[in-house]
């Protein structure tokens, strides 16, 4: 492996790429460092090809090492596990980003793995990972002949910014990674705080400046000789007799409008054409028949689209299936909705929990709580195969992810609205966007739960055919369209603006123009679904669930918080069991009192709020008599603030016994006559008579 070294700068930030140094005997390799942070990527692929699959094998893994930032893994096993969501979600951006641009016959088994080295904080580690995901690959002898780089895209105080710092993002309305070749980008993933359309593809525009820039100078780097990948050749006589009958069979199939019925009719034809060839073409394998048949209907139904701009369900180019929206479907749960488009269903449920029930995230930046959860569950039956559940898969970490970068930004503030909130998406059906539909059935779900969320928020899925200059986009994409096009892209957001973007090209050749015209066209269809929301629910209910936990906050000074908790938590402890509450305190002495019996909730709060109202003198209370003693009594007259009423102050003439006058438990007038130096508190009843 021969040894370079290159500098790249990306926005005024020095990207500096090392290789030949380490790694060495992986097909190619590399370290990327950008100020503290250094990550290192290699890959490897298999010296033949995969037989029997009609895909290409590649597997991408991003893994940070917690001594990256100098911290021990949390948790009872001091080492690295399985990957955080947060890995695998890097994962998949560098896999969407390479992906498209290995051959399409390429079946050798491919690794590329990320690990991250150092990380400063400040710099981000997955588009570096990109970067030298391109490098590494783009070096070897792997068929990966075109360099990519990737860019991060902010907007702060209404001024776009390349790769803002990990600080700075945290101030922007938008966040969006881009990945693409010096001719064109291929991958796309934003979340925004209701962008507009305008406003998405000026910091696409300027992605793409930058993209081209970087490319260019990685086209400099040594590369080895590259592996060459034929295309597969069939027997011409077994390819006619295919072709023979299956054109004709495939023009009639693919304008068969439901699924099912289509799906049959192709599978019985391939089933009866191959078992009869199969014996004349001993050669010809059914894998091999196979292939020609998909190649043809593949050809056909992309043909009827662009030629005769007709979709295989009878649809118009932007009409959207049949939607029905139902919510508070389930009698329990805080919040629930049915989204149902076309063959596409989400079912969606929203639970509300105290902040206690917030997930803890051990990341390489540290511990911090998140709020609000989204998970997304897709099933085997959804899409009727017989697939039992396992454990979450990538693809569905991806998809909720999505759902809830759209979701995240109509939510209240947790100021005004302090619940934990997880949403779930199970989908019952699917058929094209089931993302999408999450986004559709949680925010009808929320509005069924009573959280007070700033607006409705829809998602649609676009697609794209194109053969040389002529192109069609299509909106509300089912599952074949996704399969036959060339891109998948996916808008959600509010009427106001975009909140979410994902998008993945299989082409090059995008122009500026078609990512207008598809943003153009998604808000209309977004529009639409939002019109059919509304007609079912269009704001939020007033109250939330009765079976959601109630939910009151007030902040104490700090210095009263360990007299809230008692010694060893004795007095939190009490007041939870004796009020059937929930007591959360943050250390800004912020104070979250939950619970299901509305009583007890206020009643705590009166108790707390109570308790840190400072004793004044000269003030009367109503006090109760806590402790007898033969110098006097001690009488409570403030939650937790008890003060002492010396035998002299009980009354005008001479006590000889406490107990001849008050009893435990007794409710006394008394009047604040000192509290000395030390805070000590002295009382008098015969003063406050």
């Amino acid at each position: 492996m021969e040894y370079f070294k290159k500098e790249v700068n990306i926005a005024g930030k020095k990207f500096v790429i090392e290789s030949g140094k380490v790694a060495k005997q992986a097909d190619g390799s590399c370290v990327v460092r950008v100020g503290e942070t250094v990550v290192l990527v290699t890959v490897a692929a298999s010296k033949d090809p995969k037989q029997g699959i009609d895909f290409m094998p590649l597997t991408v893994d991003y893994r940070e090492r917690t001594y990256a930032a100098g911290r021990i893994p949390g948790g009872f096993f001091k080492r690295e596990a399985k990957p955080r969501d947060s890995e695998i979600l890097v994962s998949r951006l560098i896999d969407r980003s390479i992906r498209p641009l290995f051959p399409e016959y390429w079946r050798n088994d491919t690794q590329v793995s990320v690990i991250v080295l150092s990380h400063d904080g400040k710099n981000d580690s997955d588009t570096a990972s990109i970067l030298g995901a391109s490098v590494a690959l783009y070096t070897s002898g792997l068929p990966f002949t075109t360099p990519i780089a990737s860019v991060r895209i902010g907007k702060i105080d209404g001024q776009l910014v390349v790769n803002p710092s990990i600080l700075d993002q945290k101030l922007s309305v938008l966040d969006l990674v881009v990945s693409g070749t010096e001719e064109a980008l291929n991958m796309v993933e934003a979340g925004a705080q209701e962008v507009s359309e305008s406003e998405m593809l000026e910091a696409l525009n300027l992605a793409k400046k930058t993209i081209e820039e970087i490319c260019l100078s990685l086209k400099t780097l040594p590369t080895k000789v590259k592996h060459v990948v034929e295309e597969p050749q069939y027997d011409p006589s077994l390819k006619a007799d295919i072709e023979a009958e299956a054109i004709t069979k495939a023009e009639e199939g693919v304008v068969i409008k439901e699924k099912d019925e289509r799906d049959f009719f192709w599978a019985s034809f391939k089933k009866d054409i191959s078992s009869r060839l199969t014996e004349k073409y001993p050669q010809g394998s059914s894998a091999v028949i196979d292939a020609i048949l998909e190649d043809i209907f593949y050809k056909k139904a992309r043909e009827l689209v662009l030629n005769k701009k007709v979709r295989t369900d009878g649809r118009g180019l932007e009409e959207i299936r049949p939607i029905t929206c139902e919510t508070d479907i389930l009698p329990r749960v805080h919040g629930s909705s049915l989204f149902t488009r076309g063959q596409t269903q989400a079912l969606v449920t929203v639970t509300l929990g105290t902040p206690g029930d917030m997930q803890v995230m051990d990341e390489l930046a540290g511990e911090y709580k998140e709020r609000f959860m989204l998970h997304y569950n897709f099933p085997g039956f959804a899409t009727g195969e017989p697939k039992g559940e396992r454990s979450t898969s990538r693809r569905e970490i991806g998809h909720g992810n999505l759902a809830k970068r759209a979701l995240k930004a109509i939510l209240p503030d947790e100021e005004s609205f302090g619940y934990t909130i997880r949403i779930v998406s199970d989908i019952l059906e699917s058929n094209g966007s089931s993302s999408m539909a999450s986004v559709c059935g949680g925010s009808l779900a929320l509005f069924n739960a009573g959280v007070p969320v700033k607006s409705s928020c829809a998602g649609v899925a676009m697609g794209l055919m194109k053969e040389g200059d002529d192109y069609v986009i299509l909106t509300d994409i089912m599952g074949m369209e996704d399969h036959l096009g060339d891109m998948d892209f996916k808008v959600a957001g509010t009427r106001k603006g975009i909140t979410a973007l994902q998008m993945d090209i299989k082409i090059s050749g995008l122009t500026t123009k078609i990512m207008e015209q598809a943003l153009d066209q998604a808000k209309r269809g977004r529009m639409f679904i939002l019109d059919k929301m509304d007609e079912a629910v269009s704001f939020p209910k007033n109250d939330l669930s009765s079976y959601a936990p109630r939910m009151v906050t007030l902040t104490i000074p700090q210095n009263k918080i360990g007299e809230l908790i008692g010694p060893g938590g004795k007095t939190i402890r009490k007041l939870q069991e004796e009020n059937n509450v929930k007591i959360d305190i943050e250390e800004s002495g912020k104070v979250f009192i939950s619970g299901t019996d509305f009583d007890g909730v206020d009643s705590t709060k009166e108790y707390i709020g109570a308790m840190i109202v400072e004793a004044e003198v000269g003030k009367i209370y109503n006090a109760r008599i806590t402790r007898l003693m033969a110098f006097g009594a001690f009488a409570e007259i403030l939650p937790g603030k008890e003060g002492l009423i010396h035998v002299s102050q009980f009354a005008n003439q001479h006590v000889k016994r406490v107990e001849d006058v008050v009893k435990e438990g007794d409710e006394v007038k008394v009047k604040v006559i000192e509290i000395d130096k030390q805070g000590r508190i002295n009382l008098s009843i015969k003063a406050a008579n």
